[in-house]
């Protein structure tokens, strides 16, 4: 079907010559173009020596004259020559012979347009029912293949990922290596009885590297790799998918041994009997197919198969047991050393200045996953492109860092006086805080200028990668994020809707300590409701309460003890500390920005006052609960964390 397009400009032109043909013919009226005048208008001026010549051609005349005056057509009867004809006009003899009398063939249009036609028309009617026959040929092909797979299948000839290009994920990756050394050296496995895995499901969080993963495995496995996403199977006709999985399979045997590659399995393989249809579901039939496949009387074949995912917990037991994916490999966010190595990866052959540490990124960068870290190079080669620079620096980094957590800087917004205070204060309030309180993250950087939804944002970033968090961690996060709240409150004696964002978070937080961490000594370690999701609301998740009444009254007394709790704490943190937030409020006011090496100055300047006047600092790590509960991190939203590990 690709070579159709220019069968059809042949067409067109074949059509194009026969009009153009045609047109001549129309507009090509004999031997040439002149004024028509009647014969005996011609004798007449034989007659009087005005005409020098005469061209005959057949029945056709063209009268030149003497002198300047334009020639003349005119026409003689069949049968009869021009001297009979002129004669017949009272033309003597002495007089015919003053005019020298010209007989020439004429150019027959008809003829021409008749040969044409007789080699130029069957050609248009093969051309024609030709096409006819292509279309339905194709038509005819397009149904005879909706049931073939469209896998694409690649070779390693010319990789383009090799496991030299996947960094941050070792473990990982040695489990893959192990794959492909048992396609390139199989006796090395079977002389001691190992058997070729079937499967190899990845998991792991969006952008963790899993598709990076499999393409470098194509690039290093040295046999046919085949690729397809798991929604190339399903259409809305039944059995087509079921179908397309056995022709997938038959080319992978016959091309083993091999790799087939599944992007995104969870898209086929959710679990079976979850209400969405009964037997006949096509991704059910779909499902059915791939179980067979990998695990049924044929199992002698050398394929490999490797699928993705990021939601293991809806797929199907079937698709999990031992037999077909025998190998899980999960993709964890990297560490620090981690990020080191990707940050290496991706600045290669990028122009850096001589001020970058990819240390410090990693270090500034916790809980970002390799597709984050990605963007977050290519933002800074942006931005020292944009500002006209040959190298990139660390500051497009670092700016590249809020860039992709936040989003870009509105200095263009335009807010009164007040709204530029309140939020000063807010921020303000926020970092104090954050800053006194033990457990919260460093403050790195305090700033009203409006980045992405927010209008200011305090940075804290945590000063080492962390896995779990603790309740003491929680109970001050809580404050911390409640900071901003409680400086508006405490300045203006008034409270906006700056804060919403906040007490969202902060009830999330609250409610899961009590719910699903078991961090509340009322409750008790129990976890109150089962939730799940819901088949017919997408990803919306709902929750079987498995309580009664009671206990809810319960669990929102709690949940609001904490709040309540968090909000004192924070109210008496800044009032403790009410010079230092008018001092660092008016300074952002003045300069939109502090970084974090002049807002600790702030808190030594108070230290040395209060040493002086014999006051001691207010320290509010005294009054923080100890109780040793973990829990995988969670950041509070009362300022703008690193995204947290998974």
């Amino acid at each position: 079907m690709d070579k159709l397009p220019r069968w059809r400009n042949l067409v067109l032109i074949s059509l194009g010559i026969v009009v153009l043909i045609a047109t001549l013919s129309v507009f090509q009226g004999g031997p040439g173009r002149s004024t028509a005048m009647q014969l005996s208008d011609v004798a007449e001026a034989v007659k009087n020596g005005n005409v020098e010549k005469i061209i005959v051609a057949n029945d056709e005349l063209v009268v030149k004259f003497v002198g300047s005056r334009p020639d003349a057509t005119s026409r003689k009867e069949t049968g009869a020559t021009i001297g009979e004809q002129l004669r017949q006009f009272g033309v003597s003899a002495e007089q015919l012979e003053r005019v020298k009398i010209e007989v020439v063939s004429p150019f027959n249009w008809g003829d021409l347009i008749n040969t044409a036609a007789l080699f130029i028309t069957p050609i248009i009617v093969i051309l024609f029912f030709w096409f006819l026959f292509r279309q339905a040929q194709g038509a005819n092909s397009q149904a005879m293949n909706f049931g073939r797979s469209r896998a694409r299948m690649f070779t390693s000839d010319r990789p383009t990922v090799t496991f030299q290009d996947v960094a941050g994920a070792d473990e990982a990756k040695q489990e893959l290596v192990e794959v492909v050394e048992f396609l390139k050296e199989p006796e090395k496995f079977i002389q001691l009885g190992a058997r070729i895995p079937k499967g190899v499901l990845l998991i792991g969080s969006p952008g963790t590297g899993k598709t990076l993963l499999a393409k470098a495995v194509s690039g290093e496995a040295g046999v046919p790799f085949f690729s397809i996403s798991g929604s190339e199977f399903v259409e809305m006709f039944v059995g087509v998918g079921a179908s397309r999985v056995r022709d997938l399979f038959e080319q992978a045997k016959r091309h083993s041994p091999c790799i087939v590659f599944i992007d995104e399995i969870d898209a086929v393989g959710r679990q079976r009997g979850s209400g969405l249809g009964g037997g006949h579901d096509e991704r059910e039939q779909t499902l059915n197919q791939i179980l067979v496949e990998m695990d049924g009387f044929d199992t002698d074949t050398n394929v490999i198969v490797i699928a993705a995912t990021n939601r293991p917990d809806i797929l199907d037991p079937a698709l999990m047991r031992p037999g077909r994916f025998d190998r899980r490999v999960v993709l964890d966010r990297p560490d620090v050393k981690g990020r080191e190595a990707i940050l290496k990866v991706h600045v290669r052959g990028k122009p850096l200045a001589a001020d970058v540490d990819l240390s410090v990124l990693a270090k500034a960068t916790p809980g970002f996953a390799g597709a984050d870290i990605e963007n977050l190079v290519n933002e800074a080669a942006i931005l020292a492109a944009r500002r006209n620079r040959k190298s990139i620096s660390m500051a497009e980094f670092t700016e590249s860092i809020e860039r992709v957590m936040m989003g870009p800087e509105r200095k263009s917004r335009l807010i009164t006086p007040k709204e530029k205070a309140i939020v000063a204060y807010h921020e303000a309030g926020h970092a104090i805080v954050g800053h006194l309180l033990e457990n919260c993250d460093p403050i790195r950087k305090v700033t009203i200028i409006a980045r992405g939804l927010a209008g200011g944002y305090t940075l804290s970033l945590p000063g080492e990668d962390r896995h779990y968090i603790s309740r003491a961690k929680f109970l001050d996060d809580l404050a911390f994020a409640l900071g901003g709240r409680v400086a508006e409150e405490i300045v203006f004696g008034d409270v906006t809707t700056g804060a919403s964002s906040d007490l969202q978070r902060v009830t999330e937080i609250a409610r899961d300590m009590v719910t699903r961490y078991g961090m509340s000594e009322k409750m008790g370690p129990i976890v109150y409701g089962q939730r799940h999701e819901m088949v017919f609301l997408g990803r919306d998740l709902g929750e079987q309460r498995d309580y009664s009444d009671a206990v809810a009254h319960e669990i929102d007394k709690e949940v609001q003890k904490l709040v309540n709790t968090a909000y004192a704490r924070a109210r008496e943190v800044l009032l403790n500390n009410r010079s230092v937030l008018e001092a660092i409020a008016k300074r952002l006011i003045e300069v939109e920005t502090i970084e974090e090496e002049e807002f600790r100055a702030f808190f030594r300047v108070q230290n040395e006052v209060g040493s002086l006047s014999g006051n001691a600092p207010f320290n509010p790590r005294a009054q923080v609960p100890s109780r040793g509960d973990d829990k995988e991190e969670t950041a509070s939203s009362g300022a703008v964390p690193a995204p947290a590990p998974a």
